[in-house]
């Protein structure tokens, strides 16, 4: 990766700094855009910690739990009905620019969000309509939050398509910060304007400024990336692969949605068997936790493009050393982010609540699925780049069903321990089937230590 120079390299720590700061290779690149988003990261999950505390004490229990309920909805629903666009333009648009194929790079990066925006659109009004037909059964506090919520939808999936062709370009601020900062300031602000004039702040009133919050800044996204776009991009004709693009993006977005799921099955069986107590104090656990899963998102989000780049131009040699350096600079900032927290595990959990801290032991747990998956880095990104979406979305699946089955013999009498510990099997038995699916498609060995 870091080709050595004939000078000798930069002594001290600062030079040392000064050299992956400011460097220019492919290593120092890429360690420099993972730190940027895994700093819009962690400061967004900030953000938005504080911005969930203002609204549950201006809006009440209530409202909130309303406001909640839906906006889980649309952040699970919009981040699958862009059908996976949004990572598969990592493996397109390098691919279409590799071959020279011009007029299929401008037909995706303005038909994809057309498409995007077009089906999230349909699939917003048949939700509405589902909606209307279910409303004699729905919370009736819920129904126009549930409206709105269906409004939101388009600019959401927008945002997210966005997302992966600004990412595709390496313009990592641009493709995330819109969606992860702007958007939680404005929701932020638009909120506490209303509070402080006086309005009615409940869950149709939330919903309204968390729907012009995304509509905003999916709009001011678009223009800065058309701008960004324009100077990037010759002018010229545009072809379209429809067809082709939903042959690539559908298997990723299996596998997708196979993690979505697979992320979110442990809190949801534990609310089936325990008290709403437990619950709390586990996803009080899973949320101290999350600081090591966004450096292997961060990872994901730099390498990916490039791994389907480097494929492309059929340099094997590259690619391998890329993808080790990518699994180095997963697993050992995931171990070192793992010992700090759960050395601070106590006083984190105490800043939700003296209650909280009951869950420290669960932690230990909840860290060996983490620490085990950052071991092979992304390789899924790896996969799907590569064109082995559907066995990838197959290892994802076979993890789901043994997470939900684990979850289910294990949280009865376990609670929220049964729940970690069925979680980090699971992630265990995904590391070894994707470790076990590259080196024998790929001959590659992903793993961060161990003969190569």
């Amino acid at each position: 990766m870091d080709t050595q120079s004939a000078t000798a390299p930069p002594a001290g720590v600062s030079a040392r700094l000064r050299a992956l700061l400011g460097g220019s290779s492919e290593a120092s690149v890429t360690k420099r855009l993972a730190g940027t988003i895994f700093v819009i990261r962690v400061f967004s999950a900030a953000l938005a910690y504080f911005s969930q505390i203002l609204l549950a004490r201006w809006m009440g229990g209530s409202d909130y739990g309303v406001y909640v309920y839906v906006w889980t909805w649309v952040l699970l629903l919009g981040s699958m009905m862009d059908f996976g666009i949004s990572a598969s333009a990592q493996k397109i648009i390098p691919e279409y620019r590799t071959r020279g194929e011009h007029a299929l790079l401008r037909g995706f990066l303005s038909g994809s969000r057309w498409m995007t925006f077009a089906v999230s659109s349909i699939v917003s009004l048949l939700l509405a309509g589902v909606v209307k037909g279910l409303s004699p059964w729905i919370d009736g506090n819920a129904i126009v939050p549930l409206y709105i919520g269906c409004l939101t939808l388009p600019a959401f999936v927008v945002a997210n398509t966005q997302d992966g062709i600004a990412r595709s370009h390496d313009w990592m601020r641009l493709g995330l910060m819109p969606q992860f900062i702007v958007r939680q300031s404005l929701m932020i602000g638009l909120t506490a304007g209303a509070f402080v004039l006086g309005f009615n702040l409940g869950a149709t009133a939330a919903m309204w400024a968390s729907a012009a919050a995304v509509w905003v800044a999916m709009i001011s996204q678009m223009i800065v990336l058309n701008r960004k776009l324009a100077g990037h991009i010759e002018s010229g004709p545009r072809a379209y692969d429809f067809r082709g693009w939903l042959a690539v993006s559908l298997p990723i977005l299996m596998v997708e949605s196979f993690y979505l799921l697979l992320s979110y099955t442990d809190v949801l069986v534990l609310q089936q068997f325990r008290s709403s107590e437990e619950v709390g104090v586990y996803f009080a656990v899973v949320k101290t936790l999350a600081l090591v899963s966004f450096i292997h998102y961060a990872m994901a989000a730099t390498t990916a493009h490039r791994f389907a780049e480097y494929n492309a131009q059929g340099d094997k040699a590259r690619l391998s050393a890329y993808v080790a350096h990518a699994i180095q600079w997963t697993f050992w900032p995931s171990l070192a982010a793992t010992i700090l927290l759960l050395a601070l595990g106590k006083p984190l959990l105490w800043l939700f609540g003296p209650q909280f801290v009951v869950g420290y032991d669960i932690m230990f747990i909840a860290a060996i699925g983490l620490l085990v998956r950052a071991a092979i880095g992304p390789v899924e990104r790896l996969l799907n780049m590569l064109g082995h979406q559907h066995i990838c979305a197959l290892a994802y699946a076979l993890a789901f069903v043994m997470n939900l089955v684990l979850c289910v013999v294990l949280v009865p009498r376990f609670g929220g321990h049964g729940a970690a510990a069925a979680t980090s099997i699971a992630l265990a038995f995904e590391t070894v089937l994707l470790f076990w699916i590259v080196r024998r498609r790929l001959g590659l060995h992903v793993l961060a230590f161990g003969k190569r």
